[in-house]
């Protein structure tokens, strides 16, 4: 499913955690043809929704690396 704000993304960490499923974001990055997906285990999501939210801006930029930005998620 595609994400283009950072409410969107908390929202669906904290779904993740109550549900207790682990949350596959899809980073995309400049030079690389496919994004990204990174794993992150229910039990990480609270930490990493802090390290999220710390990182990257509301339309999920990444704040000190230009041109990456998370553009998706699926439920694992």
């Amino acid at each position: 499913m595609e994400l283009e704000k950072i409410s969107e993304l908390e929202f669906v960490i904290k779904t993740a955690i109550k549900t207790k499923q682990s949350l596959g974001v899809l980073i995309e990055m400049p030079g690389f043809e496919m994004p990204e997906m990174i794993i992150n285990p229910v039990e990480n999501l609270e930490k990493k929704l802090e390290y999220y939210k710390a990182t990257y801006d509301d339309n999920l930029e990444h704040k000190h690396a230009k041109g990456i930005k998370i553009i998706g998620y699926t439920f694992c």
